[in-house]
Order: structure tokens, then sequence, then C-alpha cells
């Protein structure tokens, strides 16, 4: 009998996708420049990505941040003659993460350029966004307003790929002909991902300042099925883009219904909402490392007896809430439960909720007893708790 427990595949990154397309069009770009250079010269590197004919590319490998080495295989490339240019395309793997941009096709198209910055020793790689990348218009992210959404990390393993093909390209041709004066055009790289505007819908890159598609990311290359370090990393990214708008109030919702519910009471500016997920406490002490006047918690009721409970996590992963430890929780806290079995803290709140006489009181109390534990989290800074119900209104508060 087979294991119960299947173990997450990883996946590759959209800026690692980008980095290996880059690399097979800039191959085929450099051969179609030089025609001497045939498949049967051809440098090493170009040799062994499976090179079928003059515009074609089975696989490339590229360089990692962490030094290992990486094999794509190429869905589509080719020259474009008039245009003097050459592409290539990767269907993005993520694994088993959901990942919206799952099975995106990931272009990079790589043309010669006349001459690049003044100064420039040697070939220049210039890296621009294209359809479907979007264009940051919000202070307080990695990447300067104005420039196309393509993060650090990817723009330098971006970097890195073409060079490499740059370098497999010079070395094969001084192989060839020793005596040769290898010159090499300026490269410009455009990334782009022509489903890539309607993948940003369901993305939160319209709060951070990000229009027009999504953002080429990834810090490692590799993308780890329910990545703490990508969710806790969007979390910094809000914070960082509230605070540059000039926002003292940062609000920290555990899901979407939550958000609205506190938007529709509040209306505080897009840019000073950020989705805390299941990470409570790491997004207080980043609230609190970003210097927030004030910070609002809005949740539903499971997430909120959890943090009453004093819970730093609140996935269900990280232990479900049991209704018999829920219950010993409100009882010690002054409130009157039943003593009788209950399955779940739904059930506890259906049993709350039904008694109208008590039910504000004791909802209030949760409230209270949530803020009283994030404010042992973010120190000083004023906490402002709300509960949302299930229909996706606030109906209680600590204040």
């Amino acid at each position: 009998m087979g294991s119960k427990s299947k173990k997450l595949r990883s996946g590759y990154t959209t800026g690692a996708c980008a980095a290996a397309a880059a690399k097979a069009a800039a191959v085929l770009l450099l051969r179609k420049l030089a025609p001497a250079f045939t498949s049967g010269t051809a440098s090493a590197g170009c040799a062994e990505c499976g090179v079928r004919s003059r515009v074609k590319i089975d696989r490339i490998e590229i360089p990692f941040p962490d030094g290992s080495r990486v094999a794509f295989r190429i869905h589509d490339s080719g020259c474009r003659e008039q245009e003097k240019s050459a592409f290539a395309s990767i269907i993005k793997d993520a694994g088993d993460d959901p990942d919206v941009t799952h099975l995106a096709e990931i272009v990079a198209t790589v043309r010669s350029v006349e001459s690049g910055a003044p100064g420039t020793e040697g070939p220049e790689i210039i890296i621009v966004g294209g359809t479907g990348v979007g264009r940051v218009t919000k202070p307080g992210l990695a990447i300067p307003v104005g420039e196309a959404a393509i993060n650090p990390v990817p723009r330098r393993m971006i970097h890195e790929a073409v060079r490499e093909a740059i370098n497999e390209f010079s070395a094969g041709r001084l192989e060839q002909n020793p005596r040769s004066a290898v010159r090499t055009p300026h490269l410009e790289v455009t990334i782009s991902v022509p489903a890539g505007e309607e993948l940003a819908k369901k993305t939160l890159n319209s709060r951070l300042g990000i229009v027009g598609g999504i953002s080429i990311l990834g810090t490692t290359g590799i993308v780890r099925p329910i990545s703490t370090e990508a969710y806790t990393a969007s979390i910094t990214a809000g914070m960082d883009v509230a605070k540059a708008m000039g926002h003292s109030v940062v609000v920290l919702s555990s899901g979407r219904t939550s958000e609205k519910a506190h938007m529709k009471k509040y209306s505080f500016a897009d840019e000073a909402y950020v989705m805390m997920g299941d990470y409570l406490e790491f997004s207080l002490l980043d609230a609190k490392k970003h210097e927030f006047k004030t910070i609002h918690l809005c949740a539903q009721w499971a997430k909120m007896i959890k943090t009453a409970m004093s819970t730093p996590q609140t996935h269900v992963r990280h232990g479900a809430i049991e209704g018999k430890d829920a219950a010993v929780f409100l009882r010690s806290s002054g409130i009157a439960i039943p003593d009788r079995q209950f399955n779940t803290a739904r059930e506890i709140f259906d049993y709350i909720v039904s008694d109208a006489g008590t039910r504000d009181a004791v909802l209030k109390t949760v409230c209270k007893a949530a803020k009283q534990y994030a404010g042992t989290i973010a120190s000083s800074i004023p906490i402002i708790v709300s509960l949302v119900s299930y229909e996706g209104e606030i109906i209680a508060d600590s204040e």
C-alpha cells in the first residue's frame, strides 16, 4: 500500500523561466547573426541544449542563484527575419503550488541594438518588459516607479543567462577561427507574458501599483509548494508600498471577505490593506518594523478565536481548532458555554450568536482577548480588532 501523504512537487519561478527563455532566444539570434556559426561548430553550450535546426532549440540550461544548473524545455522558438530578432518561450511549471501563473507562457524576445550606454565595454544586455508584464506606478517596491515589474533577482538571472549565451558564442567563434576578432552586438531582451494582463486580475498587483500585467518574481528560481517565503514576501511588499505612500495605519486581514467588510466600514486607501492570511505573528512584527502608528486586525470567527487563544500561525495545518479547547478558553474568560460536546469552532459561534441577549458582549470579549495577544507582539502600537461575520459584515470590535 502506498503512502497516504503525497510529497508536494516544487516548480520554477517566472524569473527562472524568463531567464531560460532569454538565453534560448539569445543563442538563436547570435547564431543567426553569424551564418558561419553552424550547428557543426556550435559552442558546447548550444550543442548540449539540443539544437534541432537553425531556428529551433529543444532545451536550454541556465545557472541558478545557489550555483546549481537547471535545464528547461523550450515550448516555442524561432527567428523574426525583418526585426532581426529571435524569440523563445517556456511554459511555467509551478509544481504543486497554487500559483496563478502555473502553465503560463513566458516569452523572451532578443534583438540586437546599435549601441549600449555611453562608456559600455563589451556587449550590453538591456532588459525590458513587454506585453503582460506589469509596470510599477507606486513607490516602495524593489523596482523604481516607471520600470517593468521584473524583480532584482530575476533581472540578474536573465542577465547571467544571456551572458552565458554570449560567452559560449564567442568561445565557439574563436575555436573556429583563433585569429578572428569576435564582436558581439548589444542585446535587448524583452520579457512578455501573453496572458499576463488577465492573470494579474487574480493577484493583488493593482494594490501594489503594478498595472498592465504580472510581476516577474523569484529569489531562488524555485517555487516551493505553499511557500511561506513567497507569502511573507508579499506581506512585506504590501507594507513597503503602504509606508511609501505615506500611510500611518495598516489593516491586516485574514482573507478577502474580512478585508471587504473592513473597507466597507472604514474606507481606508487600498494601499493600507495587507492580506496577512494565516501569518499573524509575522505580519504584526513586520508592521512594528515598518513603524505604523495604528494596526487594524480583521478576521472571521475561526481565525479570531485562534488569535484570542494566542496562536501565532492560524492555518489549520498548525492545529485545527478543537471545539472543546475553544469552549474551555471561553469559560476561562468568563463566558457561559454549556458543558456539552462542540465539534467545531463554528458550532460554538452559532451557539453564541443564537442568544441575542449575550451575543454582543461575548463577541467583544473575544475581540479584546485577540487584541491583548496581538499587543504582546506589536508592543506599544495601538491595535483595533474587528470580527467579521460569515455573511461579510463587521459584527464586533475590541473598542
